[in-house]
């Protein structure tokens, strides 16, 4: 009873590793039952929406990241809100703010966006997946002032940021999913999220095809199979059962993606 919540499943890289139907095998054989293909952008989305459709154990969310912004045509929210209504995609995402690098998109680009994103989940009655890099206050500012759009929930994926700002996202309702950094020697702040996080807000991903966890840190791609490691880390930080562990972020998923079955 594994999940992975945030993974990318719909690119090339996983061609030189047997194909997707390999590595949705070689995850079933480790025991992730449920995978949450994100998409970043409107091809992406329909592809992760193909994905959800072929295969049982894959759900999918449909998005506009911040960094993809430059792909955005007149029309495409239309076709993410048509995409959201299917019954396996499991929440609007992954969407948010990304200000690392000098060459994506405008800050009020990446707002204008998220902000009508987040509005498109609240009329769908659905969660969000947000994506933050090099902007947590910006994102928690940003949040904090449409904390109305939040009704039904959202996930801080990959979560990064400092234990202190985790409890501020936590009073606006949200969820955390650690991946393969939080397995990092040097990664203290997602370690200490890990510990302190309240164990109905906890959840697992691998961010695949990036990020791949101890003891396989540096491989590529990265697959769903190796949430595993990500869970048995965060068992070790938590000084828990890795098999009740295991149940309660399985729980924890179907708790915010209410379709996920």
């Amino acid at each position: 009873m594994l999940i992975d919540v945030h993974c990318h499943l719909t690119g090339a890289e996983f061609d030189e590793v047997g194909g997707i139907g390999e590595v949705i095998a070689r995850a079933k054989a480790e025991g992730i039952t449920r995978m949450i293909c994100s998409g970043f952008d409107l091809v992406s989305s329909k592809r992760a929406k193909e994905l959800a459709e072929e295969y049982e154990e894959v759900y999918f969310c449909a998005g506009f990241h911040p960094s993809e912004l430059h792909k955005y045509k007149d029309g495409d929210l239309q076709e993410i809100r048509a995409l959201c209504q299917h019954e396996k995609c499991v929440a609007v995402g992954e969407i948010g703010l990304d200000y690392h690098f000098d060459d994506n998109p405008s800050p009020e680009t990446q707002r204008q966006f998220f902000e009508e994103q987040l509005r498109l989940a609240d009329e769908l009655a659905l969660p969000v997946v947000i994506h933050s890099r090099d902007a947590a206050a910006e994102t928690l500012a940003f949040l904090e002032e449409r904390k109305g759009w939040l009704r039904h929930g959202g996930l801080m994926h990959c979560y990064s940021y400092s234990p202190e700002m985790m409890e501020a996202f936590i009073r606006l309702g949200l969820s955390f999913s650690f991946g393969g950094p939080s397995t990092f020697k040097n990664a203290k702040k997602a370690q200490e999220c890990v510990q302190r996080i309240p164990a109905p807000l906890l959840l697992s991903e691998t961010d695949c095809p990036y990020l791949t966890p101890v003891p396989y840190r540096g491989v590529f791609p990265n697959e769903p199979k190796n949430v595993k490691y990500v869970v048995e880390n965060m068992a070790k930080l938590r000084n828990e059962n890795v098999e009740e562990l295991k149940e309660q972020l399985f729980d924890n998923a179907k708790r915010l993606f209410f379709k996920l079955k």
